[in-house]
């Protein structure tokens, strides 16, 4: 059996093969078997003036973001310290003292 692989939109393992291009059943997402190559694509992320974000830098937050569930949110201003760089919505995971562990987006901080 020949090894599909999986959606680079979902990264669903359900892939199947159909008329020369490949799909996924979850999210209806078709591409070719030559497109392949998002693995070799660097993932980026920039801050809200435009600098590449790496992990473990220091970001501050550049306006007040509201946290569900606290009656509080995170003034700006705020400095995180050693930031996680992840491929999602919120794209840094980070620890805020008083709040604990938390995710950004990053359009909503610089790097300090």
């Amino acid at each position: 059996m020949i090894e599909l692989t999986p959606c680079p939109l979902c990264k669903s393992t359900f892939t199947y093969e159909m008329e020369g291009l490949l799909a996924c059943p979850e999210c209806g997402h078709e591409w070719s078997p030559e497109e392949d190559s998002t693995e070799d694509q660097p993932f980026i992320v920039k801050d809200s003036n435009g600098n590449t974000l790496q992990n473990g830098d220091t970001v501050i937050t550049i306006k007040n973001l509201p946290v569900k569930g606290s009656p509080q949110g995170i003034k700006a201003g705020t400095k995180v310290k050693n930031i996680r760089l992840v491929d999602s919505d919120h794209n840094i995971d980070c620890k805020i003292d008083g709040f604990g562990a938390m995710a950004l987006k990053s359009e909503f901080v610089k790097k300090a």
